[in-house]
């Protein structure tokens, strides 16, 4: 079959911005403190506003962490944790679907931390054997470590202010 001339564009695109972000991508230390491997618990509407958020605990700790995320990226994080997947790709699919056929995967996520009530993370691509590290919210870098099943990790500085108040009790786990 043969590609469309767009989508011929759109990845030949995508792969020289990947390839010209290499020389910044390089592993650095997190600039938040000490990284904290997170599980996602699930996607909830918090009571008081409606407002999707995500749970996300961590591993050894235990420390909890919620984010107000939007409904698209609500839905594109319960998909996965739901172990469904849409008979047409979504935008997080496509996406996904466009590193590996341009030989990329995602390593891991890291939520960096918080800045003006807005979470910031960096997604960590495994390029050809490079790591490529790009800006992105945490909702989307969620939804595609979700789907492959790559680590979440949370720096100290993500935990700064999280909105716990919201977070279901210890026994109960949100619906994803």
């Amino acid at each position: 079959m043969r590609q469309p001339r767009a989508m011929r564009s759109a990845v030949t695109a995508l792969a020289v911005f990947l390839a010209s972000t290499t020389a910044w991508g390089a592993e650095s230390p997190a600039p938040g403190g000490a990284l904290h491997e997170m599980e996602v618990m699930g996607v909830q509407a918090d009571p008081q506003s409606g407002a999707p958020m995500v749970f996300l605990r961590g591993t050894q700790d235990k420390r909890e962490l919620g984010m107000f995320i939007g409904p698209f990226e609500a839905q594109a994080i319960a998909l996965p944790l739901q172990g469904m997947r849409p008979p047409r790709p979504y935008t997080h699919d496509l996406m996904l679907a466009a590193l590996h056929h341009l030989k990329a995967k995602v390593k891991r996520v890291v939520i960096t931390g918080l800045r003006d009530n807005t979470y910031f993370a960096d997604l960590i691509l495994d390029v050809q054997g490079q790591d490529v590290r790009l800006d992105s919210r945490p909702s989307d870098a969620i939804a595609l470590a979700l789907r492959e099943s790559a680590p979440i990790l949370a720096a100290d500085a993500a935990f700064a202010r999280s909105p716990q108040s919201f977070a279901p009790d210890a026994d109960e786990r949100p619906k994803p």
